[in-house]
């Protein structure tokens, strides 16, 4: 009755095979593997469904259908948002529950912190609000700054998108990156890392940011007619300078226990403001957390556009969106830990994920839109005490049908749709 129906709406009911509604649904409703989803389909839509069908119908889905459905959730994102002139792009690693890797699954960085597992690596595109526009799959070990140009253009030639400006995060910034946007003429904001800029380039920021106050910014004139962005932020230097000083107090706790061990005496995270002087005499560098106290509060941004500050800022600062769509497919959604073994399977296994995310991307929108403080994750919930009886009167040979009696969140979620 409610999701079923924006599935519907949305124009998702254009593919003719009721298996695909059937666990599209139950992924929003009731995520769990293919065997559960079986349970779930006899128990709360009386259809008698076995393993194998539901393999098979995934062994076709992908050659059938995918291309379809990505159509359909892109022109579905490019009505709600009339135009697409921002995207945002970042990757991250599903994982398997198994040990052996294949030309697909491979062991690599997993964001989930599952090293020994074998994975796949999922590229996703969405638009202003977290709508979204495509998606790829990659090999577990690829590096993902390598991922963006190729979902860019293979997205842009599919749905003819032109060139709207490209968001990402610091792991897409390296000079390769840049240079291959630069020379496709995609416009770009991606972060910057301001400590890795060379000694003159940092001491120009420190410069120009003096006596920034909270919300200003400074633009410099960067190589290759790229713009630095830099803005300061009164909370960003609160939550800068409380990070530096929980981790320089665990440090100091180590050196004056005397439990500091030789694999500890690196360069990484706190530890790089340690001295060592004499022979083994370990002390925290003052001087070093002063220079690091200079950058409290600063964020940087690389461009080639002539947006202005605020808006390059304003751009940026949506990336959370597409994070949280991360979130939502693989909590809400629960697009892993996966069990499929064979790429068809794996493929159509993302693509019910995504079809699901676009559905609860629509519900979200529409509970906003009226002003219903409930999440989509709650209206799943209530969907599963919402009955419909079906019945016959004697000597009648025309079904019948009525809405059992709902509590006043089920209510207002079934007025939403209808």
């Amino acid at each position: 009755m409610i999701f079923g129906h924006l599935f519907d709406e949305i124009g998702f009911n254009e593919i003719p095979e009721q298996m695909f509604r059937d666990i599209v649904v139950a992924r929003l409703v009731y995520p769990a593997s293919k065997l559960k989803t079986v349970d779930y389909l006899y128990r709360y839509q009386g259809k008698t469904v076995f393993p194998d069908q539901i393999y098979r119908f995934l062994d076709r889905l992908k050659d059938c259908y995918s291309q379809q459905a990505q159509n359909i959730a892109y022109q579905h994102s490019r009505k709600i948002l009339k135009r697409i002139s921002v995207v945002f792009y970042d990757m991250t690693s599903l994982y398997f529950e198994a040990e052996d890797e294949d030309d697909l699954r491979k062991t690599g960085f997993s964001k989930d912190g599952k090293f020994q597992n074998p994975q796949i690596m999922l590229g996703l595109l969405v638009g202003e609000g977290g709508y979204p526009i495509g998606y790829d799959i990659f090999e577990g070990n690829t590096f993902e700054g390598k991922t963006l140009l190729p979902v860019l253009k293979r997205i842009q030639k599919q749905y003819h998108l032109g060139k709207p400006v490209v968001v990402a995060d610091a792991a897409m910034l390296s000079k390769e990156n840049l240079d291959a946007l630069d020379q496709a003429k995609y416009p770009f904001i991606v972060a910057a890392r301001l400590r890795n800029e060379a000694y003159a380039m940092q001491r120009t920021i420190l410069n120009r940011c003096k006596g920034l106050s909270n919300g200003q910014s400074i633009v410099i004139d960067h190589d290759k007619g790229r713009r630095l962005v830099v803005s300061y932020s009164d909370q960003r230097a609160k939550k800068d300078q409380h990070n530096r000083n929980r981790g320089l107090a665990r440090l100091r706790k180590r050196i004056g226990s005397g439990r500091m061990t030789k694999e500890q005496l690196n360069n990484r995270g706190y530890n790089k403001f340690l001295k060592l002087t004499g022979v083994v005499t370990v002390e925290i560098d003052e001087a070093k957390i002063s220079q690091a106290a200079c950058w409290d509060g600063l964020k940087g941004y690389m461009t080639n556009t002539d947006l202005p500050p605020s808006e390059i800022i304003e751009h940026y600062g949506q990336l959370w969106r597409i994070e949280r769509a991360f979130r939502i497919s693989k909590t809400d959604l629960r697009i892993r830990p996966m069990y499929h073994r064979r790429r068809r399977r794996i493929e159509a296994h993302v693509l019910v994920a995504f079809v699901a995310y676009t559905i609860y991307k629509e519900l979200e929108r529409r509970l906003h839109q009226a002003g219903v403080m409930m999440s989509p994750k709650r209206a799943a919930e209530l969907t599963q005490t919402m009955y419909e009886m079906n019945f016959r009167y004697p000597n009648d040979p025309e079904d019948q049908s009525i809405l059992l009696k709902m509590d006043e969140e089920q209510q207002l979620l079934y007025d939403l749709l209808y």
